[in-house]
């Protein structure tokens, strides 16, 4: 027998205990029985808990038996008694020892560190290590580790940073008081199937709170005859005549469920709500603050966090984008808290059960496609239960809903016009790539500058010509004042060996800007894919991946992920503000650790990339002016991705497209008075051209999140206000 018991909280007046027990093989038996001091039999309640990931560790597959447990045990803090867990499996007997002093102690700050560090060290974490250390390697695995650790000693547990940021008592009073011009219904729909009392109970009290008043809540109950929540539903319509319900007597699957809690609803916009979840008290408010600001807005979203099983803590928030299409389709980004007008509802209509398991998923890819304008609101407005049945935690425990999301996305790309070849598995379940057709194999003329430095430029044409799967390409070498005899001797070589590789000669002082508008002139190609001379080429399909996305009208550049010669992130997109101007993202992580979110490694929108590989097509560069060349070294491609932006067009960050940058070989640092010089009055420059986006943030990147560091760690609320520079920390 083996048992982990992971969590033990006192919460009101319960012992809290989550964990699991294995037997043998998965038909043991698993008995569990409380008793008190004296030995006496203590009542206590027992839920079972799937727990594949206990099951794929000791048994190498998945099962539907309950591996898990989470029971509660009556308690009474002033009589302080200590219980004990007595558990029986294959003719054994464990007993435990709950020292209730020592549970009170769990949740002191004194403790947090220890404890995240012990919860590290357990058998499912060291078997991840173990195979991440056999893939990837002793540096990587110390890199990974290192990382590790400084997640324990952040600035901020998020409990602590939620109880600093959430409104006070007083605020709360004082929204409750506001009266808006524009006073719009809420229609809150949720479908209940088998809904456990007392988690629907805290949704419903959550909604008894809300600041804002103008609310209906409509419930659709699928559950089997003889499992309805009617009973609580009905104390809950009895003391509030906003709370409205529906017995459906069947199940009529998570759409069909939905749609009648929607054919219920009166208001003017419908808010989506799960059955076991519960919102901020500030949630409606904040969201009809939002509806205020603009006519035309149809949607809006706001940031979320899960809660735990028993509701006592919060942890995990997801503080998202503004609304960013290409992340919407790689993965539901937007989920929680989601909220659309009645009108647009029912012109893209109601859930569709062919899409059951991503229902809300295929919803919100029809409403964003049809919506007049998306607002999303930068709090964490609501509470995702987490428990091992549910995809906020346990993902493979509904595998098909990943499955008829790949279907709604691919859907999504046909209704719109766009050529999506395959919609695939990403890097888990949820996330997906997508890989488009390129429409006529138009010619890429690919832009290096170069100065002396030839092995490193013959690797980076040789590494596109000898494995890139895209063949239609030209290489126009921009040569900038190279001294080395070799050097020329290198160019008349390349150029009669590969009749695409033509030199052409920059004879002014360096300018990156001035050089790579050279070259242009020399082009002859419909898109431009503009390089590094210290690039080598990963992914054979990556010049494929950023044309996809290239092709499309909405997009007008396209940037690469970028790794440092030991698999170490050096780009994986943009945030303008890091660093007090702009930033990589995700600097220094290795290619296989977990980003936020996994984003690293998801197509997604940023307000820049770099041009160390960047994609654009000719007729946009031509529109907008190129490069700007007073802007001669520093931030002339984010400046480039600024005036793209400004035309409407879209910046694309493609994970797959995957090359190696050795980074700077070329180029000397800024290390002499000359040279920080420049640097600081293109700083000025840059400034002076994109004062907003420095004012009030980059609409890629959530507010709630740290301009300090690369990592979407939690801003710092001590040392941190918006629009206040700051070096970026690697």
């Amino acid at each position: 027998m083996k048992y982990k018991i992971d969590v033990a909280r006192i919460r009101e007046n319960s012992i809290v205990l989550n964990g699991w027990v294995i037997g043998k093989t998965l038909r043991s038996q698993v008995k569990f029985q409380v008793l008190d001091g004296q030995g006496h039999e203590v009542e206590f309640k027992h839920v079972p808990v799937r727990r594949d990931d206990v099951s794929q560790i000791y048994f190498k597959q998945g099962t539907e038996k309950d591996l898990g447990f989470d029971i509660r045990i009556p308690y009474i803090r002033e009589k302080n008694e200590d219980r004990f867990l007595v558990i029986s499996c294959d003719g054994k007997t464990e007993k435990v020892k709950l020292n209730t002093a020592i549970i009170e102690k769990q949740n002191s700050s004194a403790h947090k560190k220890s404890v995240k560090l012990k919860n590290m060290m357990n058998l499912q974490t060291l078997q991840s290590a173990a195979d991440f250390l056999k893939e990837n390697g002793l540096k990587a695995f110390l890199l990974k580790s290192r990382h590790k650790l400084q997640g324990i000693d952040s600035d901020y547990d998020y409990p602590e940073w939620y109880e600093l940021t959430k409104p006070t008592e007083e605020e709360l009073n004082s929204q409750r008081k506001t009266v808006f011009d524009y006073m719009p219904k809420m229609s809150v729909v949720i479908p209940a199937y088998k809904t456990p009392e007392r988690f629907l109970s805290a949704m419903l009290d959550s909604l008894l709170a809300q600041t804002y008043g103008n609310w209906e809540v409509c419930i659709a109950d699928g559950s089997p005859k003889g499992e309805s929540v009617e009973r609580v539903l009905k104390r809950y319509a009895l003391k509030d005549e906003r709370v409205r319900y529906v017995i459906l007597g069947e199940n009529k699957g998570i759409s069909g469920n939905t749609n009648a809690a929607i054919e219920m609803a009166t208001g003017d916009f419908i808010v989506l709500a799960d059955h076991d979840d519960t919102m901020a008290p500030d949630a409606l408010f904040e969201c009809v603050k939002a509806i205020q600001s603009d006519a035309e807005i149809d949607v809006v979203y706001t940031d979320e966090d899960k809660l735990d099983i028993d509701g006592g803590e919060l942890f995990e928030p997801h503080f998202k984008p503004d609304f960013n299409p290409d992340l919407l389709n790689s993965v539901n980004y937007i989920c929680h808290l989601f909220v659309v007008s009645h009108e647009l509802l029912l012109e893209v209509g109601g859930f569709r059960e062919e899409y059951d398991g991503a229902q809300d998923y295929d919803f919100i890819l029809r409403c964003t496609e049809k919506a007049r304008k998306i607002c999303h609101v930068p709090k964490a407005l609501y509470h995702w239960r987490c428990h091992q049945n549910s995809t906020a935690s346990n993902p493979e425990s509904k595998l098909y809903a990943f499955e008829a999301g790949a279907k709604a996305v691919k859907a999504h790309f046909k209704r719109i016009g766009v050529n999506a070849i395959s919609v695939e598995k990403g890097i888990d379940y949820g996330i997906y790539h997508t890989t488009f057709g390129i429409n006529d194999s138009p010619l890429v003329s690919v832009i290096i500058p170069n100065k002396d430095h030839t092995a490193d430029l013959d690797l980076c044409i040789r590494s596109i010509l000898h494995k890139s799967s895209y063949k239609n390409l030209e290489f126009i070498v921009v040569e900038n004042n190279s001294t080395a005899p070799e050097t020329f001797d290198y160019y008349e070589k390349i150029q009669k060996e590969f009749t695409s590789v033509h030199v052409v000669k920059w004879e002014k002082e360096f300018n990156y800007s001035a050089i790579n508008n050279f070259g242009v002139t020399f082009s002859k190609g419909e898109y431009l894919l503009f390089l590094n001379n210290d690039t080598e080429m990963i992914n054979p399909d990556g010049i494929k991946e950023m044309l996809g996305f290239c092709q499309r009208q909405d997009v007008g550049i396209v940037g690469a992920r970028l790794l440092y010669s030991d698999d170490t992130i050096q780009h994986a997109g943009v945030v303008v503000g890091f660093g007090g101007i702009a930033g990589h993202t995700f600097i220094g992580l290795h290619k296989s650790e977990s980003s936020y979110f996994n984003q690293a490694m998801c197509a997604r929108n940023y307000s820049a990339v770099t041009a160390a590989c960047m994609m654009s097509k000719r007729s946009l560069f031509d529109q907008a002016g190129g490069f700007s060349e007073d802007l001669a070294v520093a931030f002339n491609d984010i400046d480039y991705c600024m005036k793209i932006r400004s035309l409407n067009k879209l910046v694309v960050y493609a994970p797959y497209a995957l090359f190696y940058h050795y980074e700077s070989k070329s180029r000397g640092l800024e290390d002499t008075p000359e040279k920080v010089a420049r640097f600081n009055r293109e700083i000025k420059k840059f400034s002076e051209k994109w004062p907003d986006i420095l004012r009030d943030g980059d609409p890629y990147y959530n507010p709630n999140l740290t301009l300090r560091k690369s990592n979407f760690a939690l801003r710092d609320l001590r040392k941190e206000k918006i629009g206040e520079p700051y070096k970026l920390e690697v």
